[in-house]
């Protein structure tokens, strides 16, 4: 029969409530002989019989005989009452986070080292059986790939208000760091790393903290976390206490096969339109069978050093206050609370993304300064912006392959016919060069398209990067270098960009680039067509539109995205109402897009109106294409935007 075991709480107030129901619900296993907290309990919160102290080295000078201490107060509390505890060879139950830096870990550590206390940390849902149903593979997702937390909470005024160090980074000169991250949602990062495998310090290569506050605090009510590890596995942690309505917390589990999505509160797993719910160990109950029996402590404190080294990373990070332009508030009074706009969407979507909501280029998020590298000057009335500008994209999200771009193009007029980072398509980037499978690395972005697995998130994704800039008349030579995942170089580019016409309505760049393996090896070009997605051979030349209204796109033989979608023609042309610079009225434009030689005549065009607005040149439509040292690939365009709507005659005309 288990022997009964004293425990001292300290922190009866706030969790120090559930704590004392649970101990309740353990009845004769336990015994509370004392408790400390500046605040006395309300008369019958404690068992008859229970000593109250003001804190805790008055609680352990007067009280013998303790076999746990529980700590559950303020998180900047808990160095000193832990290392007060295990110093005496006390075990120790800690409230999650243990503590809020590196340093503070491995003094913690080593003072239970040295007494030989044990320490099991608060992260409750680490003691759901679903945990290990994922590392037994009960899913059958294959192995894990990323993993992905989304947490969408409400918290009003009231909240913030709770206490003097809610809210706080700081408070008396000693570290606080309270925030989403570190308290309301800690679960969220924890359970992720638990799933991924990543407990100890390390097993992180790299902590990408993107912070932001809404509300008039000190901490963080709205962040991104990613994480990469040393299994290769990326975790990204979308939370905020800012969202519209409040929806239970998931991580999104996705392996080579499938995915699956855990609801930690509620110990539920959907995958495939199904759920199964499971049980969960309570784990101080599972502290008393480490002591009595010794079963495996199911959150010990080296089991936590992963999630330190990531709240260490928020600790030195300041959150970037959010325009209030893009806040919205709800209630009144202590009910108050604010609503950042959209949220719900960019949290799911930079999570899905492995992106920071900065590299979303969300409009409420820190700006990110992109290099431009070449402009091209305009003329006609719009001659105080350039025709063209080409960036260097580094600040582009690692998912979204990196690589430069032209943005923005804008006619003549000043009407500004390309987009960058879209909220459909992050990856779409102006007038870009880009292929999904360079023998297969992902230079195009997103998802890659896998036969017999659609597109599925992979971590295989390179970026592009320019070397060298030579400056010519109108315009530039570039060498480019596509680096694969492994920091490789692939590809070799050479790029060409020159403007050969330009008048008061209309301008033409002429745009070529030839690719030749990095090695003495060929390199395979191809992309989803290639892979056997029918329709989907987009890859090469690729140019993102900005919303635009009365589409008409076209070829001299045929007319609408269905007819034109696939087919080689002579030129490609699409005439639409884009957005007025000036006063966002509706600007008629047409773009057209031509081949300057005969290898770049034989691609079908691809087009897309109803899902998004985009044209591109498919290098490699339904077979990849070689690109050998002696045989490098080479293609040339010219790029048409001038102002109204032309007609077909004058589409010719110009592109001739």
């Amino acid at each position: 029969m288990p022997r009964t075991t004293t425990i001292a709480l300290v922190g009866v107030h706030g969790y120090g409530t559930v704590h004392l129901d649970n101990l309740r619900r353990l009845g004769d296993r336990v015994r509370l002989v004392a408790a400390a907290d500046p605040r006395p309990p309300a008369p019958g919160a404690l068992p008859e019989h229970t000593r109250v102290f003001a804190d805790l080295p008055a609680l352990l000078a007067a009280t013998d005989d303790i076999d746990v201490v529980i700590v559950a107060t303020p998180l900047h509390t808990h160095l000193e009452l832990a290392r007060t505890v295990v110093g005496r060879g006390i075990d120790l139950y800690l409230e999650k986070p243990p503590v809020l830096t590196l340093a503070d870990l491995r003094v913690l550590q080593e003072a239970a080292a040295t007494s030989g206390a044990r320490v099991q940390v608060g992260f409750q849902s680490l003691g759901s059986r679903a945990l290990r149903a994922f590392a037994e593979d009960r899913f059958d997702l294959g192995p894990i790939r990323a993993i992905g937390a989304v947490g969408l909470w409400a918290r009003d005024r009231a909240y913030w208000e709770r206490s003097r160090w809610a809210g706080r980074r700081e408070l008396d000169g000693v570290a606080v760091v309270d925030g989403v991250t570190t308290n309301p949602l800690a679960h969220a990062t924890a359970t992720a790393l638990a799933i991924a495998g990543t407990t100890a310090v390390a097993d992180i290569t790299q902590v990408t903290a993107d912070l932001y506050r809404a509300n008039a605090i000190e901490g963080d009510d709205t962040s991104l976390l990613r994480v990469s590890t040393t299994r290769g596995i990326r975790v990204t942690a979308g939370l905020t206490l800012c969202a519209d309505e409040q929806v239970d917390p998931y991580v999104e589990v996705h392996g080579r096969r499938r995915s699956a999505r855990f609801f930690y509160t509620e110990d539920v797993v959907e995958i495939d339109g199904r759920s199964e719910r499971f049980e969960r160990d309570d784990l101080f109950e599972n502290l008393l069978d480490h002591r009595d029996e010794g079963v495996a402590l199911l959150s010990p404190l080296a089991a936590s050093g992963a999630f330190v080294a990531v709240i260490d990373a928020v600790g030195r990070t300041a959150p970037h206050e959010i325009d209030p332009a893009f806040v919205s508030p709800r209630g009144e009074g202590p009910a108050r609370r604010l609503v950042v706009d959209g949220i719900e969407d960019a949290v799911v979507r930079a999570v899905d993304a492995e992106a920071t909501f900065a590299e979303l280029h969300l409009p409420w998020a820190r700006r990110t300064v992109h290099e431009v590298v070449l402009t091209l000057p305009s003329t006609g009335a719009g001659a105080g912006s350039p025709l063209a500008e080409l960036v260097d994209g580094a600040d582009t999200a690692r998912s979204s392959s990196p690589r430069p771009y032209l943005h923005p193009i804008r006619t003549p007029g000043g009407v500004v016919v390309t987009d960058h980072h879209p909220a459909d398509h992050d990856w779409h980037l102006g007038v870009s060069v880009a292929l999904q499978d360079v023998d297969g690395t992902n230079f195009w972005g997103g998802r890659t398209y896998t036969a017999g697995e659609d597109y599925i998130w992979r971590d295989d994704h390179g970026r592009i990067e320019i070397v060298r800039v030579e400056r010519i008349a109108e315009g530039a030579v570039l060498d480019l270098r596509w680096i694969g995942p492994d920091g490789g170089v692939v590809v070799r580019e050479r790029r060409e960009l020159r403007v050969m016409h330009r008048d008061d309505r209309s301008a033409v760049i002429a745009l070529s680039f030839e690719l030749a393996p990095a090695g003495d090896r060929t390199v395979m070009l191809g992309g989803p067509g290639s892979n056997g997605r029918i329709g989907g051979g987009y890859g090469g030349l690729a140019w993102r539109l900005p919303a635009c209204a009365d589409i008409d796109v076209r070829t001299p033989s045929a007319r609408g995205e269905e007819a034109v979608h696939g087919t080689v023609a002579p030129w490609l042309a699409w005439s639409a109402a884009f957005a007025d610079p000036t006063d966002g009225r509706p600007a008629e434009a047409t773009v057209a897009l031509a081949p300057a030689d005969d290898a770049s005549a034989a691609d079908p065009w691809f087009v897309r109106v109803a899902g998004y607005p985009g044209i591109g040149a498919a290098l490699a439509w339904d077979r990849a294409v070689a690109a050998s040292p002696d045989a490098p690939v080479r293609r040339a365009y010219r790029l048409l935007v001038a102002d109204g709507r032309l007609t077909d005659a004058e589409v010719g005309a110009l592109l001739a």
